[in-house]
């Protein structure tokens, strides 16, 4: 489009919006009928380890939110000299799980408690146990149930429960709702009829009734949406909140509210089954669309949906990328007292590239770059530790390709069970995140992680956001009942090239020598662990 046609498409609100709340940044893209960004603006932001529970500040959820869209106003402004004040649609998503709850004025009871605390783990196995379906620690009914066991004041004053997406979409529109997506994230999803799991529910119900509560679990849950279907309109309130300015105007229809899971599936085209995708941030996790319910339950296995409500076996991992951005911060700071201020785009890039001249297992080192417990692997604790011994060749290619492995070591460990357990068949993996703007080597150390072919598509680098901005489109410029993996297949990716990488195979038996000694120094590092907490030091 010309930038006459973009201003015009701006004025008259031919536009989608997509805001998502990540783990470490708030980002807003705002994307033109064919599906490429126009403007975009966002905000850093880190969470908080606050009387044992991690947590983003209420007040600073509603600055970042604000703040990411003043700087893609401003965006829109300084490249076309329009000030936005509407948009086709809107559409919000954030970090799945987690437990937000509220009375009925509308009060936070306690503190938004996120996916990344590991503090449910009597609550997930006994629903879990009840359920007969896999009940991960992160999930909200993890930690509403946690809450009961603990006996929390809070407890019976609750009014309705949601997650960090569900909170912004009912602050803004007033209506509390959820996209199946999400929703699969806070109670097991009924595939057949895209809602919350009638028997899990009455079940739920009956294993708490003793406790009195003036609530029934339905009365608690948002209401669930799927992918096509509005699920509101921004309230004269909500534009005020948006865009305190003043400027946005009221009246724009919502799709429903999303998980960071489901805007990567829609931003990488992986929500037609015997696809998958790999997302890589704070956390790191694959999700595979299934063709069949999986044969059993595994603890290590989330069964989620798309936002279009196909079930998706999911291996998730709440570390990842944290304590590799610690160390090349480190190496920042001694840039720094060098006397040269490296840029960061040319450290990462520097850093990350020197793990392909490493030895193809790193060398002997071991890593846990664990900043938080890690479900997956039963480490209750984030304690990062990294371990050498005297043979190990300790050199700065072995000590990142370490890094980069450790990164994808839990989630190595779930993805076995679908790939080898279950035979799950998989036809293409795409590959997204910020480790991805290096070109080369964070597809092929996955690739030789999952021994399985990692494509990266050019709009690799658009993100969650834009996958959001995407579902935001599909509602009103979808045809009359197209489905979402034809409207993405068709209309959203039909031109977009992709790059795709086989596994080197040395790569693939260096990080099989590498998940050995990852597997068996466990019980060491939580060993390490235990004696530095006895002993006062941890």
């Amino acid at each position: 489009m010309s930038h006459a046609d973009l201003k015009e498409a701006l004025i008259n609100g031919e536009t989608s919006l997509g805001i998502e709340l990540g783990s470490t940044r708030i980002k807003a893209v705002l994307i033109d009928r064919r599906f490429q960004t126009i403007a975009s603006g966002s905000h850093e932001w880190e969470n908080l380890l606050k009387d044992g529970y991690w947590t983003y500040d209420q007040e600073d959820i509603l600055t970042g939110l604000q703040t990411a869209y003043s700087e893609l106003k401003k965006d829109v402004e300084r490249n076309y000299g329009v000030t936005l004040r509407t948009a086709g649609s809107i559409g919000f998503s954030a970090m799945m799980h987690g437990y937000m709850a509220f009375d009925n004025k509308g009060e936070l009871l306690v503190p938004f408690r996120t996916w990344r605390n590991a503090t449910t783990g009597q609550a997930a196995k006994e629903l879990t146990d009840l359920f007969q379906f896999n009940i991960p620690e992160r999930w909200s009914i993890a930690h509403l149930y946690q809450a009961i066991l603990n006996q929390e004041e809070h407890v019976p004053r609750i009014d309705h429960v949601t997650t960090l997406a569900g909170y912004i979409h009912w602050l803004l529109t007033g209506n509390k709702a959820l996209g199946v997506g999400d929703a699969s994230g806070m109670f097991p999803i009924d595939e057949a009829t895209h809602n919350y799991h009638a028997t899990m529910v009455k079940q739920f119900d009956e294993q708490i009734a003793a406790k009195g509560f003036p609530w029934k679990l339905n009365d608690l849950l948002p209401k669930v949406y799927v992918a096509g279907e509005q699920a509101g309109e921004l309230t004269e309130a909500g534009a005020a909140i948006l865009d305190p300015a003043g400027d946005l105007q009221s009246g724009i229809p919502l799709c429903p509210p999303e998980g960071d899971a489901g805007t990567g599936m829609v931003a990488t085209n992986s929500v037609r089954k015997r696809t998958g995708n790999i997302s890589v941030g704070t956390s790191v996790f694959a999700m595979i669309v299934l063709e069949k319910e999986l044969s059993k339950v595994y603890p290590e296995i989330d069964m989620v949906t798309t936002p279009d409500g196909s079930p998706v076996g999911m291996a998730h991992a709440n570390n990842c990328s944290s304590d590799l951005n610690a160390w090349i911060g480190l190496f920042r700071e001694f840039s720094v007292a060098m006397g040269y201020e490296a840029d960061s785009g040319k450290l990462f890039s520097v850093l990350l590239n020197k793990a392909l001249e490493a030895d193809p297992d790193g060398g002997g080192l071991l890593s846990y770059g664990y900043l938080s417990g890690e479900n997956m692997t039963g480490i209750e604790k984030g304690r990062p530790l990294f371990v050498r011994s005297p043979e190990s060749n300790f050199n700065l290619a072995n000590f990142m390709r370490t890094h980069l492995f450790t990164a994808f070591g839990a989630l190595k460990i779930g993805m076995d069970i679908l790939t080898e357990n279950e035979n799950v068949a998989i036809d293409s993996i795409l590959a997204h995140g910020g480790l991805f703007k290096t070109p080369v080597v964070g597809q092929r150390i996955v690739a030789a992680a999952l021994n399985v072919p990692i494509s990266v598509m050019s709009t690799a680098g658009e993100g969650g956001a834009w996958g959001m901005a995407l579902l935001a489109s599909y509602l009103i410029d979808k045809e009359q009942e197209q489905r979402l993996d034809d409207f993405l297949e068709r209309k959203v990716f039909q031109d977009v090239e992709g790059q795709e990488m086989a596994p080197d195979p040395a790569d693939v038996k260096g990080f099989e020598a590498f998940l050995e000694r990852y597997k068996a120094g466990l019980a060491i590092e939580q060993a390490a662990v235990d004696h530095l907490l006895e002993n006062g030091r941890g």
